[in-house]
């Protein structure tokens, strides 16, 4: 195969597959951005069931302390009504220090109380504040995930057509040249470069004079001694010449 034809072969490829990878690069972002909200929702979903739950429980624990504080009271008063049968100093004392005692248990509960109803108001507002969190994200996904997901089917729908064209193009490169290419391309990104003054497209070091020579004679193609990017030459055709050529010769006035 001529030279010339590898060269236009591999500049096919060479753009093609920075169509692929733009579109690639699409996708992937695409996909993240609608997975991290589907992933928000459902942790939220998840925070809210366990925050219910939690409110739940220490709505079970006030009543139970509620229940006890009502049996205390009538502690208590039994106690109040057994303090005032006392008939003796001794018995009194005695009646006294288990009305003391029973107080404190009923304050100690009373605070308790007051503790549990102060956590269940903070989650009950965190309910709150994760709902609209969640109903904000919930939103968002109503209302893009549609034209998000067709989105993302066009683009994927394009990289696959793109795909079968590459299979075109690579049919008409040398295999050994294909895999230098595939084997430059994974390390570097890109794995065609061009000289037109002794200087790499891609990384802009200055070419060892004798290379640069070899590649003017367009026999074959050269490697980078510093990207290892394959190498070409090409005609550095002045901006105004090429509008020339492509308009055809000018027939004067």
């Amino acid at each position: 195969m001529k030279l010339q034809s590898q060269i236009d072969a591999l500049e096919s490829l060479s753009a093609l597959d920075s169509e692929i990878k733009d579109l690639q690069e699409q996708l992937s972002r695409e996909r993240e951005a609608l997975d991290k909200k589907r992933q928000a929702l459902q942790e939220l979903d998840a925070k809210l069931v366990r925050d219910r739950q939690s409110v739940e429980d220490m709505e079970k624990m006030r009543n139970e302390l509620m229940l006890e504080l009502r049996q205390m009271s009538n502690q208590i008063e039994k106690s109040r009504e057994k303090l005032a049968r006392c008939r003796t100093e001794r018995e009194a004392n005695a009646a006294q220090r288990e009305v003391e005692e029973l107080r404190k248990l009923y304050r100690d509960r009373e605070i308790e109380i007051e503790r549990v109803n102060g956590l269940a108001d903070q989650a009950r507002q965190g309910i709150e504040s994760t709902t609209a969190d969640r109903d904000k994200i919930s939103s968002e996904l109503g209302e893009t995930e549609g034209e998000t997901t067709s989105r993302l089917g066009e683009v994927q729908s394009s990289a696959s057509s793109k795909e079968t064209s590459r299979k075109d193009i690579v049919a008409r490169i040398q295999p050994a040249l294909y895999r230098r290419y595939e084997l430059v391309r994974k390390r570097r990104g890109t794995a065609l470069a061009f000289t037109t003054d002794g200087t790499c497209s891609e990384c802009h070091m200055r070419l060892p004079p004798m290379l640069y020579q070899q590649l003017r004679r367009n026999e074959e193609f050269g490697q980078c001694p510093s990207c290892n990017r394959i190498l070409y030459f090409r005609i550095d055709v002045p901006p105004g010449e090429a509008s020339q050529s492509e308009e055809g010769p000018s027939t004067g006035p």
